[in-house]
């Protein structure tokens, strides 16, 4: 009778936990924190940069990962796996799976087409042929270039070595190159439009040593003419998080994550400002720093946009110079009000730069235009 009821009672007992479940369910729990700690601190916490250098990827990675080992985990599996389910679908959300996906094409809104070439050109064409250099520029053919890191740079880029940007006056060349084109320049932003200019934002730089650079903003504003209204066009360059190839242990390494946080962060509040006290409709793209920029926002009414013709999420970063996949999106491209982006891609540019060049053409609607609240 009492081996019976030990036999009885051995069955109703919870299967004990291997050490592979163990790691399992606690590999699952730390995801969703990370996950959770994430969405609340990009971009809000100064240490949380090396945690956003983490490519969009990982996030369907780890938990595709992470199914596919639920099967050898029998005494946790009918609870685990929807768990995980739902952290890949959020993942995927977070990345930036999906929203590129074609869907039914229907026809744009009647009006005037903008181009627009928005390129991180890296220091210019500093190590490269200047010819080709400035003929792939032509070849663009774009009504409005938004371009970045208009400047050269002295030594390996490390400033606590001493080395600084070089300020850079190709004016005469730009002007041969692209005739009927205003070409503004301010600080390591150059704009350069063949639509009438209504109006540009002025800011103070200093004018000696390399404060133009250092203290310049990193958002370009030019309010142009298309389609009989002005719409406003923002050239970003925001500082990188931190450097490739510091030491991770280092004391300067924190240092710099430190001051870049609120360097960032700066050029975030004032871009916001502008674009919440801007009445016209804004095209904002540029190079942003960040892969995680769905994350971030530019205020009420201002729309990210994600290059169609692909589930994949959009890759921009580095198509050249470092031994790295191609896996990370710094580039990034926003509109307010009631402009359309009717095509928008990435491509070209890998023989010049680490970035590759974003592609678009917005729509300036006909009629009479809709109110702006940001």
């Amino acid at each position: 009778m009492r081996s019976r009821d030990t036999e009885r009672l051995s069955e109703h007992e919870p299967a004990r936990w291997c050490a592979g479940t163990r790691i399992l369910v606690a590999t699952t729990v730390a995801w969703v924190v990370l996950l959770v700690l994430h969405v609340c601190l990009a971009g809000r916490w100064w240490l949380w940069y090396v945690v956003e250098a983490i490519p969009p990827l990982a996030a369907v990675a780890v938990p595709l990962l992470l199914l596919a080992l639920v099967p050898l985990a029998r005494p946790v599996r009918r609870w685990i796996a929807p768990i995980l389910v739902v952290l890949l679908l959020a993942g995927a959300h977070l990345s930036g799976y999906g929203p590129g996906w074609p869907g039914p094409v229907f026809p744009g809104p009647p009006g005037t087409p903008v181009k627009i070439f928005a390129w991180s050109t890296d220091r210019w064409q500093m190590t490269d042929d200047k010819d080709a250099f400035y003929a792939f520029l032509r070849r663009q053919d774009a009504d409005v270039y938004l371009l970045q890191e208009y400047l050269y740079w002295k030594g390996a880029n490390d400033v606590f070595a001493g080395d600084q940007p070089i300020r850079l006056d190709d004016s005469s060349r730009l002007r041969a190159e692209f005739p009927g084109y205003r070409i503004l320049v301010q600080g390591e932003l150059i704009t350069l439009t063949r639509l009438p200019v209504v109006a540009t934002a002025g800011h103070d730089v200093p004018g000696s040593g390399a404060g133009w650079y250092w203290q310049g903003t990193k958002s370009q504003r030019v309010d142009v003419r298309a389609g009989g209204r002005t719409i406003s066009f923002y050239n970003v360059h925001l500082p990188v998080p931190f450097r490739i190839g510091d030491h991770p242990f280092s004391s300067r390494f924190y240092r710099y994550l430190k001051d870049q946080q609120t360097w960032r962060a700066g050029e975030l509040r004032k871009l916001r400002a502008d674009l919440a006290g801007n009445p016209h409709p804004a095209v904002v793209a540029g190079d942003f720093n960040s892969p995680w920029m769905g994350l971030y926002s530019l205020g009420a009414g201002v729309r990210a946009h994600t290059p169609s013709g692909s589930v994949l999420p959009a890759r921009s970063w580095p198509v050249s110079d470092y031994p790295l996949p191609l896996l990370w999106r710094l580039d990034w491209l926003y509109t307010s009000g009631d402009l359309a982006v009717s095509s928008y891609r990435f491509g070209g540019g890998a023989a010049f730069s680490d970035h590759a060049a974003q592609e678009i053409t917005v729509v300036v609607p006909q009629g009479r235009p809709r109110s702006h609240t940001p």
